[in-house]
């Protein structure tokens, strides 16, 4: 890529591959990989990708498609692109997959501390010039952010990490408290010629792990499923043993603790992003580290299409990050506005300096009977609307604004506060944010989680991110009716003139699927015995959705639509 004031490193070489290669740890486990260089006489920068996932697919030579679950695990690039352009491009897997030694430790802090060895011999190596990038999304990218936080690698100069969770806990495996069973119950047979011995089990003893275990074989909601069923009665083949380890720990606690973006948030300059619709596994955790992260930082949110398989796209961007960082070249990537978000569906980019966007007016939509969804204040007696969940029955609620008089711009994280009570002792919550457009037509947007009985909030929460600690459930009392305060993953949409935005709650996600990332977001557990979720909305039960406007909406909604009714009444009589 060149502008008339910048080029980024040309694609000159040929690409010699070293098989195989084996790195030594400190206590003697051998991690394995592959390494592509240019054909040339020199010292090289070195990029970097770590990840359980099989190494000798991430480079296969074939067409790239849209992202499947199939081909989900091919997250590393072409490592045939960096060589041509001098670097080399190292990919290895982690211990306990692949041809690697020993047994997988889950992205704990074991595995960090192999990453940053790793990162030592590649810089040492009589080919390197002692520089280090590391590129790669999902799994390589939250190594990426842990080595880069953990400060433990000096030639580790830049990392190219988009489309990753911060928090395994919140931003992958239980959403607002709830277990993704469907995602999980896949995800486990990814890791390549897995070897896992249970680390919970490890960490807590074998007494406390064989009463978790009880525990769960007793809990109606996990039973239900037949994958997580199987595992718990069969938990120490190597698939299974991480399946029941994330199951038992569903609390966020020291096991999760350790395998979170901890320490110093990170001063290795650091490229973060995501897509909008990869909001079950990705988006809330990129946030996240943009908020947190030290160091010089990108934040790039793109249209909500997740990239092809075999990865390739970013690698351009990738490329001109790392001729910046490594190579000292001018490639006009810092001139850029450090966050840029694509706006669905104009098609346009947003450029801001900060997130959340300085410009977001955080607005009340109450929820009020008729399905309406309106900033009117409570007119006198509104009451209360149910939703009925079972295996039989999956009720839903929807809440619609009036249509837009003005373009409007969402963008950002949205909460969401209802005053629940329920006829049992649980209530799973379930909030979908839709775009309606002018005929009709209904496009997902986004969601937000929570299990009831873990409804509290940690101390530091905001205005506009509530946080659930997660730390302990605590049962609702039937009948009793409790505030919740919840996140939306953030979004962005442009509402044209006569188009709507819609709330959909249910106690169940069993909607059918457009895409494969919808289809990720699907299928948490469920409610093992049935239940009526009462919504409270009223004067003294507010139950509202704080949207982010960023543009339009200057006078709020009317319930006319911005017609007026003596003309509507005139076209009739004609």
């Amino acid at each position: 890529m060149f502008t008339t004031r910048w080029a980024t490193s040309e694609r000159k070489y040929d690409v010699v591959l070293d098989r195989d290669v084996t790195v030594e740890m400190p206590d003697g486990t051998r991690l394995n990989g592959d390494i592509y260089r240019p054909d040339a006489d020199g010292e090289f920068p070195v990029i970097l990708g770590v990840s359980p996932y099989n190494k000798h697919l991430q480079s296969a030579s074939m067409m790239p498609v849209g992202f499947t679950p199939a081909r989900g695990y091919m997250e590393s690039g072409d490592p045939n692109f960096f060589a041509r352009r001098g670097y080399a491009h190292a990919v290895f897997n982690v211990r306990g997959t692949g041809y690697s030694d020993g047994f997988f430790q889950f992205n704990n802090r074991l595995e960090l501390e192999d990453v940053s060895e790793l990162i030592g011999w590649l810089a040492g190596q009589e080919w390197s010039d002692g520089n280090v990038g590391m590129f790669g999304v999902s799994f390589f990218a939250k190594i990426a952010k842990g080595v880069a936080a953990l400060g433990t690698a000096p030639a580790l100069k830049a990392i190219f990490a988009p489309f990753s969770a911060n928090d395994w806990y919140r931003h992958v495996w239980y959403h607002g408290g709830i277990l993704s069973a469907r995602f999980l119950s896949h995800w486990r047979f990814s890791p390549h010629r897995l070897r896992y011995r249970s680390l919970l089990r490890d960490a807590i003893g074998d007494d406390a792990y064989n009463d978790a275990l009880k525990e769960a074989r007793g809990d109606d909601e996990l039973m239900a499923i037949e994958t997580l069923r199987g595992a718990l009665l069969d938990p120490e083949p190597d698939a299974n043993a991480l399946l029941v380890d994330i199951v038992l720990s569903k609390l966020d606690g020291p096991f999760w603790h350790d395998r979170n973006i901890g320490g110093e948030p990170g001063k290795v300059p650091a490229y973060l992003g995501a897509c909008w619709a990869n909001y079950a596994v990705h988006l809330g955790g990129v946030f996240e580290a943009h908020d947190a992260w030290r160091g010089p930082k990108k934040l790039v949110i793109g249209p909500g299409v997740y990239l092809d398989r075999p990865l390739y796209q970013y690698q351009i961007e990738a490329l001109r990050w790392f001729d910046h960082w490594l190579r000292g070249m001018e490639t006009g990537i810092m001139d850029e506005a450090p966050v840029r978000c694509f706006i669905p569906p104009s098609g346009e980019w947003r450029e801001m300096q900060t997130w959340p966007p300085e410009d977001a007016r955080w607005t009340e939509f109450y929820l009020h009977e008729k399905g309406i969804l309106s900033e009117h204040e409570f007119w006198p007696n509104e009451g209360v609307d149910n939703i009925d969940e079972s295996a039989f029955e999956h009720g839903q609620l929807v809440y619609t604004t009036p249509p837009i008089v003005e373009p409007t711009e969402i963008l950002g994280p949205s909460v969401l506060t209802l005053y629940v009570s329920s006829s049992g002792q649980e209530a799973l919550l379930f909030a979908t944010l839709l775009h309606v457009d002018a005929e009709g037509n209904e496009r997902e947007l986004t969601r937000g989680w929570l299990r009831a009985s873990q409804r509290r909030l940690r101390d530091d929460s905001t205005p506009w991110e509530p946080i659930l600690a997660h730390d302990k459930r605590e049962p609702l009392v039937p009948g009793e009716i409790y505030e919740l305060k919840f996140p939306i993953v953030p979004t962005a949409c442009v509402l044209g003139v006569g188009e709507r935005i819609a709330l959909r709650i249910k106690g169940h996600d069993n909607e059918p699927v457009t895409s494969a990332l919808e289809g990720v977001a699907r299928e948490h557990l469920a409610v093992a015995r049935p239940v009526r979720i009462t919504i409270h909305r009223n004067a003294d039960h507010p139950s509202h959705l704080a949207l982010p406007i960023t543009k339009g909406n200057v006078m709020g909604t009317f319930f006319s639509g911005g017609k007026s009714e003596f003309a509507i009444q005139t076209a009739s009589q004609r």
